[in-house]
């Protein structure tokens, strides 16, 4: 039995990657995330305000609508105690790369079209076998249309494949109203895979303190459906690799992503929630299930279930919407 895979060019041994977290920050845990199946790592991402902080300000897309709201600008954390700053993220690369065999993705998360864009040429110097660049981008300006902050998104990816000849991976968020189309541009733009999706980290409000504060909470298993559709939309329409990440916590989810179309599937919540050892129980659980429905490989199931596939390709689109709310019974709750 075949569980390898191939993402942007690198062959791997089975589909499961850690995605960009807080876990990466030790190479220990990096060791460990190796030594318990996962085929590749992406590292904790280096954010835009840390490499354009020497500078005293943030890029203006950043910024856009601070100037009302003074205060604002005290929300951003103090950037020389987030992880760690540019010079020792790529020490860390560096170590990393040294400590496991398999491949170490890097990750860069911004927006703007500034010189941090630049660094990119340097996190390849370090040994990266991929970039991942995570386009991190809430659009609150009004008077900024859906096409100029599409743009934004290509132009980055323009730049970045311009800058480095290893791999480039783009993450972005769903909110687009028109997401096939913006995944096509990005192809075109040379994206050599879309990870899908990122996830906005919302606000919560202090109802004592009266301020508003971070909360970060992890995805849940629910949450998958949503890259899930978008994987299989995409399957076949484009030409670069397909990354699936967000609520897959077990083995029926690799499965299902992969069927939709998924070449790699990222873990982070699972890993947090089960623990880094429960990659092998996802593993082991992928490879029973496979033998006993007589696959041979992943490559034979990916894309089985895909929009390009199904019988019923109108299930990924409005129909679904009405037939579920037909075929909800309050009874069963």
């Amino acid at each position: 039995m075949d569980i390898s895979t191939t993402y942007m060019g690198m062959k791997l041994k089975n589909p499961l990657v850690a995605s960009a977290s807080s876990l990466s920050k030790e190479i220990d845990t990096i060791r460990t995330m190796e030594d318990n199946g996962l085929s590749a790592v992406v590292l904790y991402s280096l954010f835009e305000e840390q490499l354009t902080q020497e500078e005293h300000a943030l890029d203006r897309f950043l910024l856009q609508g601070t100037e009302s709201f003074a205060e604002s600008l005290s929300y951003f954390p103090d950037m020389q105690n987030y992880h760690q700053g540019p010079d020792e993220y790529l020490n860390h690369l560096r170590r990393a790369k040294e400590a496991v065999d398999i491949p170490v993705i890097a990750s860069l998360n911004g927006v703007s079209a500034g010189g941090w864009m630049d660094y990119a040429r340097k996190i390849e110097e370090a040994g990266a076998d991929a970039l991942e660049l995570n386009i991190y981008y809430v659009a609150t300006g009004m008077e900024l249309t859906s096409a100029e902050v599409e743009s934004m998104y290509i132009e980055d990816v323009k730049r970045i494949k311009a800058t480095v000849s290893i791999p480039v991976a783009v993450k972005i968020s769903p909110f687009f109203s028109a997401l096939a189309n913006v995944a096509r541009q990005l192809d075109e733009a040379g994206a050599d895979a879309l990870v899908l999706f990122n996830r906005f980290y919302q606000p919560d409000i202090d109802l004592e303190k009266l301020e508003v504060f971070p909360n970060l909470i992890l995805s849940t298993e629910h949450e998958m459906r949503l890259p899930l559709r978008w994987i299989a939309v995409l399957y076949g329409r484009i030409k670069a690799n397909l990354a699936a990440t967000t609520g897959i916590y077990t083995a029926d989810d690799v499965l299902k992503m992969l069927m939709a179309g998924a070449d790699v599937t990222m873990l982070c919540s699972t890993l947090y929630r089960n623990g880094i050892e429960h990659a092998r129980t996802i593993l082991a659980r992928l490879q029973a299930w496979m033998e006993e429905h007589e696959y041979v490989s992943v490559t034979q199931m990916k894309g089985s279930m895909s929009q390009k596939n199904v019988a019923e390709p109108a299930a990924f689109e409005r129909a679904n919407y009405m037939k579920t709310l037909q075929s909800f019974d309050p009874g069963k709750m």
